[in-house]
Protein backbone atom coordinates (compact mmCIF):
# COMPACT_ATOMS: atom_id res chain seq x y z
CA UNK A 1 0.00 0.00 0.00
CA UNK A 2 2.81 2.45 0.86
CA UNK A 3 4.20 2.46 -2.66
CA UNK A 4 0.89 3.70 -4.01
CA UNK A 5 0.27 6.34 -1.34
CA UNK A 6 -2.48 4.42 0.46
CA UNK A 7 -3.40 4.88 4.09
CA UNK A 8 -4.68 1.50 5.09
CA UNK A 9 -8.22 0.30 5.59
CA UNK A 10 -10.94 2.56 6.91
CA UNK A 11 -14.37 1.04 7.43
CA UNK A 12 -15.95 4.45 8.00
CA UNK A 13 -14.81 6.06 4.75
CA UNK A 14 -17.12 8.61 3.15
CA UNK A 15 -16.67 10.23 -0.26
CA UNK A 16 -14.26 13.16 -0.06
CA UNK A 17 -16.59 15.92 -1.26
CA UNK A 18 -13.91 18.62 -1.21
CA UNK A 19 -11.47 16.61 -3.31
CA UNK A 20 -14.27 15.60 -5.66
CA UNK A 21 -15.23 19.26 -6.15
CA UNK A 22 -11.68 20.37 -7.04
CA UNK A 23 -11.22 17.32 -9.25
CA UNK A 24 -14.41 17.91 -11.26
CA UNK A 25 -13.58 21.60 -11.79
CA UNK A 26 -10.05 20.76 -12.91
CA UNK A 27 -11.29 18.94 -15.99
CA UNK A 28 -8.74 16.17 -15.46
CA UNK A 29 -9.53 12.50 -15.87
CA UNK A 30 -8.54 10.07 -13.10
CA UNK A 31 -5.79 8.72 -15.34
CA UNK A 32 -4.40 12.20 -16.05
CA UNK A 33 -4.31 13.08 -12.34
CA UNK A 34 -2.55 9.80 -11.59
CA UNK A 35 0.05 10.50 -14.28
CA UNK A 36 0.67 14.01 -12.95
CA UNK A 37 1.11 12.72 -9.39
CA UNK A 38 3.61 10.13 -10.57
CA UNK A 39 5.51 12.69 -12.63
CA UNK A 40 5.70 15.15 -9.71
CA UNK A 41 6.74 12.36 -7.34
CA UNK A 42 9.65 11.47 -9.61
CA UNK A 43 10.72 15.13 -9.65
CA UNK A 44 11.16 15.11 -5.87
CA UNK A 45 12.85 11.73 -5.79
CA UNK A 46 9.84 9.79 -4.45
CA UNK A 47 10.31 7.00 -6.97
CA UNK A 48 8.32 4.53 -4.86
CA UNK A 49 5.09 6.34 -5.76
CA UNK A 50 3.14 4.54 -8.49
CA UNK A 51 -0.42 5.80 -8.63
CA UNK A 52 -3.12 4.56 -11.02
CA UNK A 53 -6.74 5.28 -11.87
CA UNK A 54 -8.11 2.92 -9.24
CA UNK A 55 -6.04 4.61 -6.55
CA UNK A 56 -7.37 8.05 -7.53
CA UNK A 57 -10.90 6.64 -7.34
CA UNK A 58 -10.20 5.45 -3.79
CA UNK A 59 -9.00 8.92 -2.79
CA UNK A 60 -12.21 10.42 -4.16
CA UNK A 61 -14.15 7.76 -2.24
CA UNK A 62 -12.57 8.90 1.02
CA UNK A 63 -9.22 7.15 1.42
CA UNK A 64 -6.57 9.46 2.89
CA UNK A 65 -3.24 8.91 1.09
CA UNK A 66 0.09 8.92 2.84
CA UNK A 67 2.68 11.65 2.38
CA UNK A 68 3.92 12.95 0.02
CA UNK A 69 0.66 12.45 -1.93
CA UNK A 70 -1.38 15.14 -0.08
CA UNK A 71 1.17 17.89 -0.71
CA UNK A 72 1.68 16.77 -4.31
CA UNK A 73 -2.07 17.06 -4.88
CA UNK A 74 -2.01 20.48 -3.18
CA UNK A 75 0.70 21.70 -5.56
CA UNK A 76 -0.98 20.28 -8.67
CA UNK A 77 -4.37 21.84 -7.90
CA UNK A 78 -2.73 25.14 -6.85
CA UNK A 79 -0.99 25.35 -10.23
CA UNK A 80 -4.15 24.34 -12.08
CA UNK A 81 -6.29 27.07 -10.49
CA UNK A 82 -3.66 29.78 -9.97
CA UNK A 83 -4.26 30.07 -6.23
CA UNK A 84 -3.20 28.28 -3.08
CA UNK A 85 -5.16 25.05 -2.63
CA UNK A 86 -4.01 23.78 0.75
CA UNK A 87 -4.03 20.12 1.78
CA UNK A 88 -6.94 20.88 4.11
CA UNK A 89 -8.87 22.48 1.22
CA UNK A 90 -8.77 19.06 -0.47
CA UNK A 91 -10.24 17.32 2.57
CA UNK A 92 -6.96 15.52 3.23
CA UNK A 93 -4.76 15.18 6.28
CA UNK A 94 -1.04 15.74 6.11
CA UNK A 95 1.41 13.88 8.29
CA UNK A 96 3.26 15.92 10.91
CA UNK A 97 6.66 17.04 9.75
CA UNK A 98 9.32 18.81 11.77
CA UNK A 99 9.34 22.62 11.39
CA UNK A 100 12.90 22.46 10.01
CA UNK A 101 11.65 20.51 6.99
CA UNK A 102 8.53 22.45 6.11
CA UNK A 103 5.82 24.71 7.41
CA UNK A 104 5.88 28.25 8.73
CA UNK A 105 4.98 27.79 12.42
CA UNK A 106 8.56 27.89 13.64
CA UNK A 107 10.01 28.58 17.10
CA UNK A 108 10.81 32.26 17.68
CA UNK A 109 14.24 31.85 19.28
CA UNK A 110 17.63 33.01 18.07
CA UNK A 111 19.57 29.72 18.07
CA UNK A 112 16.75 27.82 16.37
CA UNK A 113 16.33 30.57 13.78
CA UNK A 114 20.02 30.30 12.92
CA UNK A 115 19.79 26.49 12.72
CA UNK A 116 16.70 26.60 10.49
CA UNK A 117 18.20 29.15 8.09
CA UNK A 118 21.43 27.16 7.94
CA UNK A 119 19.62 23.90 7.22
CA UNK A 120 17.26 25.36 4.63
CA UNK A 121 19.93 27.34 2.75
CA UNK A 122 22.22 24.30 2.69
CA UNK A 123 19.41 22.15 1.27
CA UNK A 124 18.65 24.82 -1.32
CA UNK A 125 22.27 24.94 -2.44
CA UNK A 126 22.38 21.17 -2.77
CA UNK A 127 19.03 20.79 -4.51
CA UNK A 128 18.74 24.12 -6.33
CA UNK A 129 16.81 23.12 -9.39
CA UNK A 130 13.15 23.62 -10.23
CA UNK A 131 10.84 20.86 -9.15
CA UNK A 132 12.95 19.51 -6.30
CA UNK A 133 13.34 21.67 -3.21
CA UNK A 134 10.40 23.85 -4.19
CA UNK A 135 8.15 20.87 -4.80
CA UNK A 136 9.13 19.18 -1.54
CA UNK A 137 7.56 22.06 0.38
CA UNK A 138 3.96 23.08 0.85
CA UNK A 139 2.55 26.59 0.62
CA UNK A 140 0.85 27.88 3.75
CA UNK A 141 -2.18 30.13 3.46
CA UNK A 142 -5.07 31.38 5.58
CA UNK A 143 -4.80 31.04 9.38
CA UNK A 144 -1.97 28.50 8.98
CA UNK A 145 0.13 31.35 7.58
CA UNK A 146 -1.21 34.47 9.28
CA UNK A 147 -1.48 33.24 12.87
CA UNK A 148 2.18 32.17 13.19
CA UNK A 149 3.28 35.49 11.66
CA UNK A 150 1.32 37.40 14.30
CA UNK A 151 3.84 36.13 16.87
CA UNK A 152 6.28 38.58 15.32
CA UNK A 153 4.64 41.15 17.60
CA UNK A 154 5.03 39.11 20.79
CA UNK A 155 8.10 40.05 22.85
CA UNK A 156 10.42 37.13 23.60
CA UNK A 157 12.81 36.81 26.53
CA UNK A 158 15.75 37.09 24.15
CA UNK A 159 14.69 40.56 23.03
CA UNK A 160 13.20 41.83 26.32
CA UNK A 161 16.10 40.88 28.60
CA UNK A 162 19.03 41.36 26.24
CA UNK A 163 21.94 42.96 28.10
CA UNK A 164 23.17 46.13 26.42
CA UNK A 165 26.79 45.15 27.13
CA UNK A 166 27.81 41.48 27.28
CA UNK A 167 30.43 40.06 29.64
CA UNK A 168 34.07 40.50 28.70
CA UNK A 169 34.43 36.78 28.02
CA UNK A 170 31.79 37.03 25.29
CA UNK A 171 33.25 40.21 23.87
CA UNK A 172 36.63 38.55 23.48
CA UNK A 173 34.99 35.69 21.53
CA UNK A 174 33.70 37.90 18.74
CA UNK A 175 36.11 37.78 15.82
CA UNK A 176 34.15 39.82 13.27
CA UNK A 177 35.53 43.32 12.75
CA UNK A 178 33.51 46.40 11.87
CA UNK A 179 35.07 46.61 8.35
CA UNK A 180 34.03 42.98 7.77
CA UNK A 181 30.47 43.75 8.85
CA UNK A 182 30.43 46.82 6.62
CA UNK A 183 31.56 44.65 3.71
CA UNK A 184 28.80 42.12 4.36
CA UNK A 185 26.21 44.89 4.33
CA UNK A 186 27.59 46.42 1.14
CA UNK A 187 27.43 43.00 -0.52
CA UNK A 188 23.65 42.94 0.02
CA UNK A 189 23.39 46.30 -1.74
CA UNK A 190 25.24 44.84 -4.71
CA UNK A 191 22.99 41.75 -4.76
CA UNK A 192 19.90 43.99 -4.81
CA UNK A 193 21.27 45.96 -7.72
CA UNK A 194 21.88 42.75 -9.66
CA UNK A 195 18.36 41.56 -8.90
CA UNK A 196 16.75 44.82 -10.06
CA UNK A 197 18.80 44.92 -13.26
CA UNK A 198 18.94 41.23 -14.17
CA UNK A 199 16.05 39.48 -12.44
CA UNK A 200 16.02 36.81 -9.76
CA UNK A 201 17.38 33.96 -11.84
CA UNK A 202 20.94 35.14 -12.33
CA UNK A 203 22.31 35.48 -8.80
CA UNK A 204 19.89 33.57 -6.59
CA UNK A 205 22.35 30.85 -5.68
CA UNK A 206 25.01 33.43 -4.80
CA UNK A 207 22.61 35.09 -2.34
CA UNK A 208 21.69 31.74 -0.79
CA UNK A 209 25.38 30.88 -0.45
CA UNK A 210 26.12 34.19 1.26
CA UNK A 211 23.17 33.62 3.61
CA UNK A 212 24.52 30.20 4.55
CA UNK A 213 27.94 31.73 5.31
CA UNK A 214 26.30 34.30 7.60
CA UNK A 215 24.59 31.55 9.60
CA UNK A 216 28.04 30.08 10.23
CA UNK A 217 29.12 33.44 11.64
CA UNK A 218 25.98 33.63 13.80
CA UNK A 219 26.94 30.40 15.53
CA UNK A 220 30.06 32.08 16.95
CA UNK A 221 29.97 34.28 20.08
CA UNK A 222 29.69 38.02 19.37
CA UNK A 223 29.07 41.23 21.25
CA UNK A 224 25.38 42.06 21.39
CA UNK A 225 25.54 44.89 18.84
CA UNK A 226 27.47 42.71 16.39
CA UNK A 227 24.96 39.90 16.84
CA UNK A 228 22.07 42.22 16.03
CA UNK A 229 23.82 43.48 12.91
CA UNK A 230 24.49 39.91 11.80
CA UNK A 231 20.85 38.94 12.31
CA UNK A 232 19.87 41.99 10.27
CA UNK A 233 22.24 40.85 7.48
CA UNK A 234 20.69 37.37 7.65
CA UNK A 235 17.17 38.84 7.50
CA UNK A 236 17.96 40.96 4.45
CA UNK A 237 19.68 38.09 2.64
CA UNK A 238 16.84 35.67 3.44
CA UNK A 239 14.27 38.19 2.21
CA UNK A 240 16.25 38.70 -0.98
CA UNK A 241 16.59 34.94 -1.48
CA UNK A 242 12.82 34.71 -1.04
CA UNK A 243 12.21 37.55 -3.47
CA UNK A 244 14.44 35.99 -6.10
CA UNK A 245 12.76 32.60 -5.60
CA UNK A 246 9.38 34.29 -6.04
CA UNK A 247 10.63 36.00 -9.20
CA UNK A 248 11.65 32.70 -10.83
CA UNK A 249 8.48 30.86 -9.77
CA UNK A 250 9.68 28.83 -6.76
CA UNK A 251 6.74 29.86 -4.59
CA UNK A 252 7.01 27.46 -1.60
CA UNK A 253 10.75 28.11 -1.38
CA UNK A 254 10.12 31.87 -1.49
CA UNK A 255 7.59 31.69 1.32
CA UNK A 256 9.95 29.71 3.56
CA UNK A 257 12.73 32.26 3.06
CA UNK A 258 10.34 35.13 3.84
CA UNK A 259 9.29 33.42 7.08
CA UNK A 260 12.90 32.79 8.10
CA UNK A 261 13.74 36.40 7.24
CA UNK A 262 11.00 37.65 9.56
CA UNK A 263 12.39 35.52 12.38
CA UNK A 264 15.86 36.96 11.82
CA UNK A 265 14.49 40.52 11.72
CA UNK A 266 12.84 39.91 15.07
CA UNK A 267 16.17 38.79 16.54
CA UNK A 268 17.75 41.94 15.09
CA UNK A 269 15.06 44.07 16.75
CA UNK A 270 14.36 45.76 13.39
CA UNK A 271 10.61 46.35 13.14
CA UNK A 272 10.67 48.39 9.89
CA UNK A 273 12.64 45.59 8.21
CA UNK A 274 10.10 43.10 9.54
CA UNK A 275 7.29 45.16 8.05
CA UNK A 276 9.08 45.14 4.69
CA UNK A 277 9.42 41.35 4.80
CA UNK A 278 5.70 41.04 5.57
CA UNK A 279 4.99 43.28 2.55
CA UNK A 280 6.94 40.85 0.35
CA UNK A 281 4.85 37.99 1.74
CA UNK A 282 1.74 40.04 1.04
CA UNK A 283 2.77 40.62 -2.56
CA UNK A 284 3.28 36.88 -3.00
CA UNK A 285 -0.21 36.18 -1.62
CA UNK A 286 -1.73 38.64 -4.12
CA UNK A 287 0.17 36.84 -6.89
CA UNK A 288 -1.23 33.51 -5.65
CA UNK A 289 -4.83 34.76 -5.56
CA UNK A 290 -5.10 35.17 -1.77
CA UNK A 291 -5.80 38.91 -1.30
CA UNK A 292 -7.48 38.33 2.09
CA UNK A 293 -4.24 36.84 3.42
CA UNK A 294 -2.28 39.66 1.78
CA UNK A 295 -4.38 42.26 3.58
CA UNK A 296 -3.91 40.60 6.97
CA UNK A 297 -0.16 40.48 6.48
CA UNK A 298 -0.05 44.15 5.49
CA UNK A 299 -2.15 45.19 8.48
CA UNK A 300 0.21 43.20 10.69
CA UNK A 301 3.17 45.03 9.12
CA UNK A 302 1.52 48.42 9.60
CA UNK A 303 0.63 47.75 13.23
CA UNK A 304 4.03 46.34 14.09
CA UNK A 305 5.97 49.29 12.65
CA UNK A 306 3.48 52.07 13.39
CA UNK A 307 5.87 53.91 15.73
CA UNK A 308 9.12 53.53 13.78
CA UNK A 309 8.56 53.17 10.02
CA UNK A 310 9.72 56.04 7.80
CA UNK A 311 7.26 57.83 5.48
CA UNK A 312 8.72 55.90 2.52
CA UNK A 313 8.08 52.57 4.24
CA UNK A 314 4.60 53.64 5.35
CA UNK A 315 3.79 54.76 1.81
CA UNK A 316 4.90 51.40 0.44
CA UNK A 317 2.68 49.59 2.96
CA UNK A 318 -0.32 51.74 2.01
CA UNK A 319 0.30 50.98 -1.67
CA UNK A 320 0.34 47.25 -0.94
CA UNK A 321 -2.82 47.64 1.14
CA UNK A 322 -4.45 49.22 -1.91
CA UNK A 323 -3.38 46.25 -4.07
CA UNK A 324 -4.99 43.85 -1.61
CA UNK A 325 -8.25 45.82 -1.48
CA UNK A 326 -8.30 46.05 -5.28
CA UNK A 327 -8.03 42.30 -5.64
CA UNK A 328 -10.77 41.87 -3.04
CA UNK A 329 -13.05 44.08 -5.15
CA UNK A 330 -13.33 46.91 -2.61
CA UNK A 331 -12.90 50.13 -4.64
CA UNK A 332 -13.64 52.59 -1.83
CA UNK A 333 -11.00 51.17 0.50
CA UNK A 334 -8.59 50.75 -2.39
CA UNK A 335 -8.87 54.42 -3.42
CA UNK A 336 -8.44 55.53 0.20
CA UNK A 337 -5.23 53.47 0.53
CA UNK A 338 -3.96 54.91 -2.77
CA UNK A 339 -4.51 58.43 -1.45
CA UNK A 340 -2.75 57.56 1.82
CA UNK A 341 0.22 56.18 -0.13
CA UNK A 342 0.45 59.38 -2.18
CA UNK A 343 0.01 61.71 0.79
CA UNK A 344 2.57 59.85 2.91
CA UNK A 345 5.09 59.73 0.06
CA UNK A 346 4.91 63.54 -0.12
CA UNK A 347 6.69 63.60 3.28
CA UNK A 348 9.65 61.53 2.07
CA UNK A 349 11.77 64.53 1.04
CA UNK A 350 11.44 66.01 4.52
CA UNK A 351 13.72 63.33 5.98
CA UNK A 352 17.31 64.25 6.69
CA UNK A 353 18.67 60.90 7.86
CA UNK A 354 19.57 58.21 5.29
CA UNK A 355 17.18 55.30 4.89
CA UNK A 356 18.00 51.58 4.72
CA UNK A 357 18.93 50.26 1.31
CA UNK A 358 16.04 47.77 1.30
CA UNK A 359 13.45 50.55 0.94
CA UNK A 360 15.35 52.57 -1.70
CA UNK A 361 13.46 50.72 -4.44
CA UNK A 362 10.24 52.49 -3.45
CA UNK A 363 10.69 55.56 -5.63
CA UNK A 364 8.14 57.86 -7.20
CA UNK A 365 8.12 55.48 -10.18
CA UNK A 366 7.37 52.51 -7.93
CA UNK A 367 4.60 54.43 -6.15
CA UNK A 368 2.89 55.19 -9.46
CA UNK A 369 3.44 51.64 -10.63
CA UNK A 370 1.79 50.12 -7.57
CA UNK A 371 -1.16 52.53 -7.59
CA UNK A 372 -1.79 52.08 -11.30
CA UNK A 373 -1.74 48.31 -10.86
CA UNK A 374 -4.31 48.70 -8.08
CA UNK A 375 -6.65 50.51 -10.48
CA UNK A 376 -5.88 47.94 -13.18
CA UNK A 377 -6.67 45.08 -10.78
CA UNK A 378 -9.92 46.81 -9.81
CA UNK A 379 -10.84 46.93 -13.49
CA UNK A 380 -10.39 43.16 -13.82
CA UNK A 381 -12.28 42.35 -10.61
CA UNK A 382 -15.11 44.66 -11.71
CA UNK A 383 -15.58 42.73 -14.94
CA UNK A 384 -13.04 44.57 -17.12
CA UNK A 385 -14.37 47.98 -16.13
CA UNK A 386 -13.29 50.78 -18.54
CA UNK A 387 -13.79 53.31 -15.73
CA UNK A 388 -11.04 51.85 -13.55
CA UNK A 389 -8.87 51.26 -16.61
CA UNK A 390 -9.11 54.96 -17.41
CA UNK A 391 -7.98 55.75 -13.85
CA UNK A 392 -5.02 53.43 -14.29
CA UNK A 393 -3.79 54.76 -17.64
CA UNK A 394 -2.23 58.14 -16.70
CA UNK A 395 -0.70 56.77 -13.51
CA UNK A 396 0.75 53.77 -15.37
CA UNK A 397 2.11 56.05 -18.08
CA UNK A 398 3.88 58.13 -15.45
CA UNK A 399 5.45 54.97 -14.00
CA UNK A 400 6.58 53.83 -17.46
CA UNK A 401 8.10 57.25 -18.22
CA UNK A 402 10.03 57.32 -14.93
CA UNK A 403 11.25 53.72 -15.13
CA UNK A 404 12.32 54.32 -18.72
CA UNK A 405 14.92 56.76 -17.38
CA UNK A 406 16.13 54.32 -14.70
CA UNK A 407 18.62 51.73 -16.01
CA UNK A 408 18.93 50.16 -12.53
CA UNK A 409 15.37 48.80 -12.46
CA UNK A 410 14.87 47.08 -15.79
CA UNK A 411 12.55 44.38 -14.42
CA UNK A 412 10.22 47.01 -12.95
CA UNK A 413 10.29 48.84 -16.29
CA UNK A 414 9.25 45.64 -18.07
CA UNK A 415 6.48 44.89 -15.57
CA UNK A 416 5.01 48.38 -15.95
CA UNK A 417 5.21 48.17 -19.75
CA UNK A 418 3.20 44.97 -19.50
CA UNK A 419 0.82 46.74 -17.15
CA UNK A 420 0.32 49.49 -19.73
CA UNK A 421 -0.39 46.88 -22.40
CA UNK A 422 -3.07 45.29 -20.20
CA UNK A 423 -4.65 48.69 -19.54
CA UNK A 424 -4.96 49.31 -23.29
CA UNK A 425 -6.54 45.88 -23.72
CA UNK A 426 -9.05 46.70 -20.98
CA UNK A 427 -9.85 49.91 -22.87
CA UNK A 428 -10.29 47.82 -26.03
CA UNK A 429 -7.37 49.52 -27.73
CA UNK A 430 -5.37 46.50 -28.92
CA UNK A 431 -3.30 48.50 -31.39
CA UNK A 432 -1.93 50.64 -28.54
CA UNK A 433 -1.15 47.55 -26.44
CA UNK A 434 1.31 46.04 -28.89
CA UNK A 435 4.09 48.64 -28.62
CA UNK A 436 4.62 48.39 -24.82
CA UNK A 437 4.31 44.60 -25.09
CA UNK A 438 7.09 44.53 -27.69
CA UNK A 439 9.29 46.75 -25.53
CA UNK A 440 8.69 44.44 -22.57
CA UNK A 441 9.73 41.45 -24.69
CA UNK A 442 13.01 43.14 -25.57
CA UNK A 443 13.78 43.68 -21.88
CA UNK A 444 12.65 40.15 -20.98
CA UNK A 445 15.38 38.72 -23.19
CA UNK A 446 17.95 40.38 -20.93
CA UNK A 447 16.23 39.90 -17.57
CA UNK A 448 16.01 36.42 -16.06
CA UNK A 449 12.58 36.72 -14.47
CA UNK A 450 9.94 34.06 -14.92
CA UNK A 451 7.46 36.55 -13.46
CA UNK A 452 8.09 38.94 -16.37
CA UNK A 453 7.91 36.13 -18.92
CA UNK A 454 4.67 34.77 -17.50
CA UNK A 455 2.98 38.17 -17.46
CA UNK A 456 3.98 38.83 -21.06
CA UNK A 457 2.61 35.47 -22.15
CA UNK A 458 -0.67 36.03 -20.29
CA UNK A 459 -1.05 39.50 -21.79
CA UNK A 460 -0.46 38.20 -25.32
CA UNK A 461 -2.88 35.34 -24.66
CA UNK A 462 -5.51 37.89 -23.62
CA UNK A 463 -4.88 39.93 -26.77
CA UNK A 464 -5.25 36.80 -28.91
CA UNK A 465 -8.44 35.75 -27.14
CA UNK A 466 -10.11 39.15 -27.50
CA UNK A 467 -8.58 40.50 -30.71
CA UNK A 468 -7.01 37.48 -32.42
CA UNK A 469 -7.93 38.58 -35.93
CA UNK A 470 -6.09 41.90 -35.74
CA UNK A 471 -2.89 42.03 -37.80
CA UNK A 472 -0.94 43.75 -35.01
CA UNK A 473 -1.92 41.01 -32.55
CA UNK A 474 -0.96 38.25 -35.00
CA UNK A 475 2.43 39.91 -35.43
CA UNK A 476 2.83 40.21 -31.66
CA UNK A 477 2.16 36.48 -31.25
CA UNK A 478 4.87 35.67 -33.78
CA UNK A 479 7.32 37.97 -32.00
CA UNK A 480 6.52 36.27 -28.68
CA UNK A 481 7.46 32.87 -30.07
CA UNK A 482 10.81 34.23 -31.23
CA UNK A 483 11.69 36.66 -28.46
CA UNK A 484 10.99 34.89 -25.17
CA UNK A 485 13.17 32.04 -24.01
CA UNK A 486 11.71 28.91 -22.50
CA UNK A 487 11.06 28.95 -18.73
CA UNK A 488 14.43 29.51 -17.09
CA UNK A 489 15.56 27.14 -14.35
CA UNK A 490 16.25 28.63 -10.97
CA UNK A 491 19.90 28.79 -10.06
Amino acid sequence: MGGNGGSGTNADKRPNELLNSWFVRSGWSKGELARQVNRRARQIGANHISTDTSRVRRWLDGENPREPIPRLLSELFSERFGCVVAVEDLGLRTAHRSPSVSGVDLPWTGPQTVALISEFSRSDLMLARRGFLGSSLGLAAGPALVEPMQRWLVPTPATVHRDPEPPASVRRGGRLSKPELDLLESTIVMFRQWDAQCGGGLRRKAVVGQLHEVTDLLQEPHPDATGRRLFKVAAELAELAGWMSYDVGLQPTAQKYFVLALHAAKEAGDKPLGSYILSSMSRQMIHLGRPDDALELIHLAQYGSRDCASPRTQSMLYAMEARAYANMGQPGKCKRAVRMAEDTFADVDDLDEPEPDWIRFFSEAELHGENSHSYRDLAYVAGRSPTYASLAEPVMQRAVDLFGKDPEHQRSYALNLIGMATVHLLQREPEKSTEPAREAMAIARKVRSERVNTRIRKTVDTAVRDFGGLAEVVDLTEQLALALPETAEAV
